[in-house]
């Protein structure tokens, strides 16, 4: 599957370079973490989130915001 099928499918901005920030950070003093949409695995995003070198899964529609801007 495709960006192009998370698009159609959850009815989302969803694009390579697209900005979001994640908001199921737990814990007492755990803030949302921003990061860059890098691809899609399946029917999930694969987000590299600011101060991780690597991309990890995440669900399209599951605690994400999408932001305006791109990478």
């Amino acid at each position: 599957m495709s960006l192009e099928y998370i698009r159609a499918a959850y009815a989302v901005p969803a694009k390579k370079g697209q900005w979001v920030r994640y908001t199921g950070v737990k814990g007492p003093t755990a803030k949302a973490r921003e990061g860059v949409i890098t691809g899609a695995e399946g029917a999930h995003l694969r987000i590299r989130l600011d101060g991780d070198s690597f991309s990890n899964i995440y669900h399209p529609t599951w605690e994400i915001e999408y932001l305006s801007g791109a990478a």
